[in-house]
């Protein structure tokens, strides 16, 4: 940027990559403008989206009034078609904008997609799609009484909306049916339990994490002719009804223990599971969970095993294990979520306008599949930032996407050095 804070039109570069969205952005332009009958409305929803997509893939605007001062570059004005608009208009606008109307645009670039982490060893033994399901939260300085959390035990306050997201494994992206908003609470109707009730589709595997485990959800995920593979806690209590022999396989992967388990039996009977439970315990290293506020630990880490129960009776014990090792793939798409899209800054305090920004955050990772054939990561994002800067020209991005992937090899040959020093 100038000295005096203007954007220089040859910093906003790349422009033609988002023109090639326009056509699929037009439908939203008369969306919001049915009471409009004057005719004057000057910021519509196709303009509003291309202004948060612009913003997400050029970090150097990173605030509000950087993107105002980058919609009066003419450059910007005839080749996306918009045009500048004030902070009160931007900020209202999202009142009369349908965030549920972006799913369209986000399921036909899905239909583009073509998969980039299908694992052939979990393709072979499941023919479900894999839906890694959890919540973050989106810290936020809000006036809106409801989106405001009940304070701590130790008297702190938070203000936060908190992010629901089924994550589509193999399209390495969020599914737009699987997406909402809540209050930060994780109780009531803001429950991540609740939510994902709401959102169960039929012929999916849902891998969750230990807060998942009730067994009425257990049913209502069988009953609608799915599958999950959900962490428990290790002290879980059970009766077994079938000890399996664990193959050389198996026990490669940390597997220590197979059975089919009876559970429930000290709860209600309405809400005791309907259907045979498999339980796979693994090794694991103990650790403490981080995270916590104020030095404290954020809640029970692991003591030596990892819990896993399951519905899958017939899929091997090792890929199971395989299976829930791919749940940190939500964690690491929140992570490129918050701090490589910059979405910890939200451009909008509305529920409305952070739904729309989370939708563009997901058509920005459909776009980078689409653009690179590749996941999603860091340094590619960073060349493409720099190409949407003005900095980088597009032979450069092309040959930062040809270079040879080595990661695999420079971590087995770190994990060798590390061996043969002794560690």
């Amino acid at each position: 940027m100038k000295r005096d804070g203007r954007i220089d039109a040859k910093q906003i570069g790349g422009l033609k990559r988002l023109r090639h969205l326009l056509p699929l952005l037009a439908p939203l332009h008369t969306v919001g403008c049915e009471r409009d009958s004057a005719g004057n409305r000057e910021l519509h929803f196709d303009e509003y989206v291309t202004l948060v997509l612009l913003c997400l893939f050029n970090p150097m605007l990173d605030s509000l009034r950087a993107l105002q001062q980058a919609s009066r570059i003419d450059k910007l004005s005839e080749q996306l078609g918009v045009k500048r608009f004030s902070l009160g208009s931007f900020s209202e606008s999202v009142r009369v904008f349908d965030p549920e109307k972006l799913k369209a645009v986000v399921h036909q670039l899905a239909g583009e997609l073509r998969p980039v982490n299908a694992d052939p060893r979990v393709k072979q033994h499941l023919s479900q799609s894999l839906k890694i399901v959890d919540g973050t939260v989106l810290d936020a300085i809000v006036t809106v009484a409801r989106a405001a959390w009940l304070p701590f035990q130790d008297g702190s306050v938070k203000h936060a909306w908190r992010l629901h997201v089924n994550f589509d494994f193999d399209a390495w992206c969020p599914d737009p049916d699987g997406v909402e908003l809540t209050d930060a609470r994780n109780s009531g109707k803001s429950d991540e339990k609740h939510v994902l009730r709401s959102k169960l589709k039929a012929d999916c595997c849902y891998l969750t994490d230990r807060w998942f485990g009730q067994f009425t959800l257990f049913n209502d995920i069988h009953a609608i002719g799915s599958s999950y593979v959900c962490r428990v806690k290790e002290n879980s209590v059970f009766t077994v009804t079938e000890e399996r022999l664990l193959s050389d396989e198996a026990l490669k992967a940390g597997v220590v223990r197979d059975a089919v388990v009876s559970m429930g039996r000290s709860t209600k009977p309405e809400a005791r599971p309907d259907h045979a439970i498999r339980i796979i315990v693994i090794e694991a290293e103990p650790h403490a969970k981080r995270g916590g506020r104020r030095g404290r630990t954020a809640g029970p880490g692991n003591r030596g095993t990892i819990v896993i129960a399951t519905n899958l009776l017939h899929v091997p014990a090792e890929i199971i294990a395989l299976i829930y090792r791919h749940r940190w793939a939500i964690e690491i798409f929140y992570r490129f979520f918050k701090q490589i899209l910059g979405c910890r800054h939200l451009l909008s305090q509305k529920p409305e306008g952070i739904l729309i920004q989370v939708y563009c955050a997901v058509i920005a990772c459909l776009l980078l599949n689409l653009w690179t054939g590749r996941r999603p990561d860091k340094r590619t994002f960073e060349m493409l930032a720099f190409y949407f800067m003005g900095v980088a020209s597009e032979q450069e991005v092309i040959a930062h996407l040809n270079r040879p992937d080595n990661t695999g090899v420079k971590l087995r040959a770190r994990e060798a050095l590390w061996k043969k020093l002794g560690f």
